[in-house]
């Protein structure tokens, strides 16, 4: 299996290598400034292995300046004063301007994460657009409740209301930069909010674009801040006294030290951490329609989703006929730059998490694991290109079996009985996407109940909507995203009594 990558880089549109000729900056208070020590960091193309361009590096000095900037225009200016149908006209333009560069915004994704750039475009992109539309009809929406009490003799008015929080840290992964980006974004200043956004190290880009679009459409000055930077920077605003709310996407790890340095001031904190989805197959399923389930679910995004269903469990009956049809399905995708037309998957995002997923795989084998698909090596002498595994002979105390690895790595384990499979399947410390396949709609939905895991899916994959909360049991983190219930995570519910007299 080869790869097919080029540097050349005569496709890009004009504005992407206009975007991509002079470092980027920190945007604070509405400018585009330098870091206050100067410093930089290279961001890399994962497809060639070379520096795209040079990115101010935030520091703690620069999270006090966002920070500033932030809770200067929640508690004053132009926001504090917007009404929500102002927010709402505001959040679709976004959303206008976000489908009217879409192409723009793919390329510098496919760019800075290696995935392809149709993926880019019609999903992350058109999808951060979407977001930005469905949460501006929330703006007006965010109602509160009358309350009937009972106090003999005397009369009251009791009310809520919904108000926001303050000032929300967003802190995102790399997997999808502009649409986690979007998650802690939008539902955040839906509600009043103001944002400062720390973007992974290895994918500032398509952050910074769209705190330009966002100025573009008349955001006001210190509401969105985006400073990104390395932990350190991320540790400066989870510790930072000034902000009320962290928001963040990543690694069950990392979630555990937010919570512990949140705290300092019981500032709120919302998590949707790591993953390691079980995929069951029963034998009365749609064996072909699991098989393209089963790809997909392992394989989309080049294996890095949190949600991907990297533990197939198949009914013992079928197991031979479903590894053999994943195995050559696995066989058949075309690892390639995210701009060759002709690729399937691109590379994976950088060269630590390169070698952390060979490691993983190298280490099943070493354990006695068998390789049905891949082979544990380099693909390629160029980028960071693992070719689509499937393991086979493997039991539940390997670490390819427990650990999240963030790859195009799925595991296939035989089972017999439901309850045999349920038990296996609930064996992990995570608990943020299940998936059964079953004809027998009673079998799916019996299974699926008993499946300890915040998204189940039957008898499909990856089916998704704006309007569908998401999160996950256990240490899958804390709180919901989206849908109508991403915005209580984002509002404090205050509680008004009056006397009647």
């Amino acid at each position: 299996m080869t790869t097919t990558v080029s540097n050349d880089r005569s496709t890009l549109l004009p504005a992407v290598r206009e975007f991509l000729s002079s470092p980027r900056k920190l945007l604070i208070d509405g400018e585009w400034v330098d870091a206050q020590d100067g410093r930089t960091f290279a961001t890399v193309d994962p497809a060639t292995e070379e520096e795209l361009v040079q990115v101010a590096q935030g520091s703690a000095a620069d999270v006090d300046r966002a920070v500033a900037a932030a809770r200067a225009a929640f508690e004053s200016g132009p926001w504090a004063r917007m009404t929500p149908r102002e927010r709402s006209h505001l959040l679709w333009r976004i959303g206008d301007l976000i489908e009217a560069h879409a192409e723009e915004l793919a390329q510098l994704e496919a760019l800075d994460n290696g995935k392809r750039v149709e993926a880019a475009r019609d999903g992350d992109v058109a999808t951060a657009a979407e977001l930005f539309r469905y949460f501006a009809g929330w703006a007006t929406k965010m109602e509160g409740t009358t309350i009937p009490m009972s106090v003999p003799g005397r009369d009251f008015h009791a009310y809520t209301r919904r108000e926001p929080i303050g000032v929300v840290a967003g802190i995102v992964p790399w997997n999808f930069p502009l649409l986690m980006a979007a998650f802690k974004i939008v539902p955040a200043i839906t509600a009043g909010n103001t944002v400062v956004l720390k973007p992974a190290e290895q994918t500032p880009l398509t952050a910074l674009r769209l705190g330009e679009l966002l100025l573009e459409a008349g955001v006001p000055a210190g509401v969105v801040n985006v400073v990104p930077g390395y932990g350190d920077t991320g540790a400066a605003l989870v510790d930072h006294p000034g902000v009320d709310k962290v928001a963040f996407t990543g690694s069950t790890e990392v979630g555990k030290k937010i919570a512990a340095a949140a705290s300092g001031n019981l500032k709120k904190v919302s998590l949707e951490l790591g993953g390691k989805a079980p995929n069951i197959i029963f034998a009365d399923a749609d064996l072909d329609a699991a098989v393209a389930g089963a790809v997909l679910g392992g394989y989309f995004n080049e294996g890095q989703c949190c949600v991907n269903g990297s533990r197939l469990y198949v009914q013992r009956a079928v197991f031979d006929q479903v590894i053999e049809g994943v195995a050559a399905a696995a066989r058949a995708i075309r690892p390639g730059s995210g701009f060759d037309a002709a690729s399937d998957m691109g590379p994976l995002v950088s060269q630590e998490q390169h070698e952390k997923v060979l490691g993983y795989i190298q280490g099943a084998v070493a354990d006695g694991a068998v390789l049905s698909a891949g082979s544990g090596d380099r693909l390629g002498d160029r980028g960071y290109f693992v070719q689509p595994t499937l393991i086979t002979s493997v039991t539940e105390d390997m670490a390819v079996q427990t650990d999240e690895i963030f790859g195009p790595v799925v595991t296939a384990i035989p089972f017999d009985t439901e309850d045999e499979v349920v038990a296996a399947a609930n064996n992990t410390v995570y608990g943020l996407a299940a998936g059964v396949w079953s004809q027998d709609i009673g079998t799916a939905h019996r299974v699926g109940s008993r499946l300890r895991a915040g998204t189940v899916w039957l008898n499909t994959w990856h089916a998704d909507d704006v309007t569908l909360p998401r999160g996950g049991f256990k240490q899958s983190g804390w709180g919901r995203e989206l849908g109508s219930f991403g915005l209580d995570d984002y509002t404090e519910l205050k509680t008004v009594i009056a006397e009647l007299r």
